[in-house]
């Protein structure tokens, strides 16, 4: 399901975090009451919402106003209720982020879906922390997490794709080591276009 890419905004921009250090697999951690552990049946209502929450949050100034207040919960729901179930570890998976019983993020990779990619080439598709927590090294968590198992399945290289426009965020990448490779594209929609970059960061094959 990873290639399909029906709803364009399901999968794309990462929060920016910066790099931790190196653990993997895919028990629950916790660090400062924030556990991480793997997506499973039943998350896909919370990961929807923080989805459709994180991205009006970040996004607004850089997205129409109507597109972000129209995001749906039920579609993104119905989308990760199949991508759970579909996940093959550790090349395809997701983390969640919980604190108590609360999922506050999570994380989503994949081998790249780009028609220029070589086999051993991953993509970090989307990472999102609930605003009400942001600043507190949950995406930096995340996406260390993500890139651990990305590592583990022996790819050599992650990409992920940014808003050209977002600049908190490509400073965050590029203070954490990952550099534009070149690669750029225009998505089309509802009136408006999104221009991006990618970026990409060497990994560790384990």
């Amino acid at each position: 399901m990873y290639r399909k890419n029906g709803d364009a905004e399901s999968f794309r921009f990462a929060e920016p975090p910066l790099l931790v250090s190196r653990q993997s697999g895919s028990a629950s951690r916790k660090t400062d009451g924030v556990i991480l552990r793997s997506a499973e049946p039943g998350d896909e209502t919370a990961i929807a919402e923080v989805h459709v929450l994180a991205w009006q949050a970040t996004y607004r100034g850089m997205i129409p106003d109507a597109h972000l207040d129209g995001l749906s919960v039920p579609k993104r729901r119905d989308i990760w209720r199949e991508l759970i179930v579909e996940l093959e570890p550790p090349v395809h998976g997701a983390f969640v982020a919980l604190d108590g019983s609360r999922l506050v993020g999570f994380a989503h990779f994949c081998p790249s879906r780009d028609r220029d990619a070589d086999p051993d080439v991953g993509e970090i598709t989307a990472i999102y922390v609930h605003p009400d927590l942001w600043g507190k090294g949950i995406g930096r968590r995340l996406m260390r997490r993500a890139v651990d198992s990305l590592e583990e399945a022996g790819l050599s290289t992650a990409t992920l794709w940014v808003l050209d426009v977002n600049a908190r965020a490509r400073k965050f990448y590029e203070q954490a080591g990952w550099m534009t490779d070149g690669a750029t594209k225009e998505d089309q929609r509802d009136g408006f276009t999104l221009h991006e970059v990618r970026y990409a960061t060497g990994l560790r094959a384990q």
